[in-house]
């Protein structure tokens, strides 16, 4: 397998581990720039990706990419951006700079071109290019826990605005939340309808764009004319007032006008500390499901319909093995076949039940990922505290330290975000959070012998998992 190809099955894989919004900030715009020494190159869009790519996601991407590769390599990131040279990517550029590309007087303000792009910002429905031709209904398998929210989806595709308004369903990770939402989409899509699918981070994203170049209105203008609006991950908002505040009036304007919403959550809206109690009331105003892991006969169906797909020969006992001892996701589950999916190839087609016993053993040991409640635990049995201490209201010194060491780990170890930390210290906000990791650090730079149990506690914790 040559240096292209390794990256480009390591990048399929990763879309599938990373949560959306993860992958489509930082990694979606990744490119193969070189080989060279056992090192991947790789492009990505801008410095904060870099460092995120570099230091934060780096072993999980190591460690995909050495599975594919077949042997230890190493990764180095480098900022690469594509020339702009299209009219639609020029439509998206703040207005002043199209004036200073046009480099004329003050008078090419009345000219049609520029006036018209003023006036009617790019259509905001969505490219096909933002929507993965796989997630439809008709490759949805639903079991017997997923039929309502399955069925409440195909209800709102054909009949949008007028039942189930907002439409809110919630689960785990690699469950089939963003599939819905994507089948939903393609459905408007092919009716003719403005339609809108996109994470709450993008969201986010867009907002602040939106207040540095002064184009709220145009950024209102995209969110506010759309029939369907389709929001991924919206449990990112969380602990942002501005997006939160922002969110609210785009919500009121949609469902004011008959417009459907479709929302994705990690957990009932309820449960979400941090978000604003006036949205947590219009979530819950239409119709909240969750989705939960298949069971067996589920994964079975799955694994089948996949290698009917592919055209892979596989026999009853090899389902049968993949589906009782794959992770229960959907996500992992895909992520198991790809692998079984690569090593037939390279085993010319073949694919005995040994190989797939193998391949399975290899590749899908359980690899269990660190929590904030693993942290937590861990730190209160380093302070001689209970977890509830941490979690819970009170602020002595000696709890606050704990409390505080607790919180920087979270942020060093996990993928989650500040409002996810505060939510599993008993809903605290994001600025507390920082406050906390930002006070250890200060006082590690101070304090040599706390820098050492910081860091005592950082192997204990990792070396648990």
């Amino acid at each position: 397998m040559n240096p292209q190809d390794a990256w480009n099955a390591t990048y399929n894989q990763l879309e599938l581990q990373f949560d959306r919004a993860t992958f489509d900030t930082w990694l979606r715009p990744a490119v193969f720039l070189g080989y060279s020494d056992s090192v991947f190159v790789i492009g990505v869009a801008n410095s904060y990706a870099r460092d995120m790519c570099q230091h934060r996601l780096y072993r999980n991407i190591r460690r995909v990419l050495s599975d594919v590769s077949g042997v230890a390599v190493e990764l180095r990131f480098e900022v690469h951006k594509a020339p702009i040279h299209t009219a639609e990517q020029e439509a998206d550029m703040p207005l002043f700079k199209l004036l200073a590309r046009q480099q004329d007087d003050f008078a090419e303000l009345s000219s049609p071109a520029l006036r018209d792009l003023v006036a009617a910002p790019r259509q905001p429905d969505l490219p096909d290019s933002e929507l993965n031709p796989r997630y439809t209904f008709e490759r949805f398998i639903a079991n017997k826990s997923c039929q309502l929210a399955y069925e409440a989806a195909r209800a709102v595709s054909e009949y949008p605005g007028t039942v189930y308004n907002p439409l809110l369903i919630h689960g785990g990770v690699g469950l089939g939340k963003s599939h819905l939402l994507q089948a939903v989409a393609h459905v408007c899509v092919a009716q003719g309808r403005r339609t809108l699918y996109i994470s709450a981070e993008a969201f986010t994203n867009d907002l602040i764009l939106a207040i540095q170049h002064r184009t709220t209105a145009m950024f209102r203008e995209k969110y506010r004319t759309v029939d369907v609006l389709l929001m991924d991950d919206i449990q990112f908002i969380g602990g942002k007032e501005s997006t939160q505040e922002e969110f609210f009036h785009t919500f009121n304007a949609l469902v004011n006008c008959n417009k459907q919403i479709v929302l994705a959550c990690d957990r009932h809206p309820r449960e979400l500390a941090t978000l604003a109690d006036r949205l947590k009331s219009r979530f819950q105003g239409g119709l909240v499901v969750d989705v939960q892991p298949p069971e067996y006969e589920t994964r079975i169906a799955i694994l089948q319909m996949w290698a009917q797909e592919r055209q892979m020969m596989l026999n009853a006992d090899a389902f049968d093995m993949i589906a009782r001892r794959a992770p229960g996701n959907v996500r992992e589950l895909e992520g198991v076949f790809n692998q079984i999916v690569a090593q037939s190839h390279l085993a010319g087609g073949t694919l005995t039940l040994p190989k797939v016993e193998n391949t399975l053993e290899r590749f899908m040991l359980p690899r269990q990922q660190l929590t904030p409640a693993d942290i937590i635990e861990a730190v209160a049995q380093q302070f001689h505290l209970h977890a509830a201490d941490l979690t819970g209201k009170k602020r002595t010194e000696y709890i606050n330290e704990a409390r505080q060491v607790a919180m920087y780990l979270c942020r060093e170890l996990t993928e989650c975000s500040l409002p996810q930390i505060g939510d599993y210290f008993g809903g605290r906000s994001h600025t507390t959070v920082l406050h906390g990791c930002n006070k250890v650090l200060e006082q590690m730079a101070q304090d040599s012998l706390f820098a050492s149990k910081v860091q005592k506690m950082r192997r204990l914790t990792t070396n648990k998992q």
